[in-house]
């Protein structure tokens, strides 16, 4: 159930837009601020709140891929496996990624610590490979790279 203050948030927001579906991605990123990911109870309490169908929200929050409609660790890895990331050693960042976390692509460290997973591209094509946590971008990335990086997420 959306708290007070969740609800509060939601409608500010639709406020700014002419049409509820064009809120939906502002409200399930409160909800996901808040929670850590969007359940299948928020989609449809953001529903109700903003007179859509669930199936209208869920189409939607299934488009984004930074709406998460599923549990994750607390730093979310993405990352990037673009044509040029791919090109310039994205499988090298991938096999050390899951190899340093004990994890594939799509899932979370025993700890919860970190969730890794792939993204289509993260627009830092001039320093790939390249990879996101939270709200921070890394670029250049090797091995070594990758290990100083993680060892700042706690």
């Amino acid at each position: 159930m959306l708290s007070e203050n969740e609800k509060h948030e939601i409608l500010a927001e639709a406020a700014h837009f002419e049409r509820p579906q064009a809120a939906v991605p502002e409200a399930l990123k409160v909800v996901q601020r808040r929670r850590g990911w969007v359940s299948d109870e928020d989609v449809r309490d953001v529903a109700d709140l903003l007179g859509l169908t669930p199936s209208e929200v869920d189409s939607i929050a299934t488009f984004y891929s930074l709406i998460f409609r599923g549990p994750v660790g607390r730093h979310v890895i993405l990352v990037c496996d673009s044509v040029s990331c791919w090109v310039t050693g994205y499988d090298g960042v991938r096999d050390h990624l899951v190899r340093r976390l004990g994890v594939g692509l799509g899932e979370t460290t025993a700890d919860g610590r970190f969730t890794l997973l792939p993204a289509a591209c993260l627009g830092l094509c001039e320093q790939a490979p390249a990879m996101m946590i939270g709200d921070d971008v890394y670029g250049n990335l090797t091995p070594e790279r990758i290990d100083t990086v993680l060892a700042r997420y706690t």
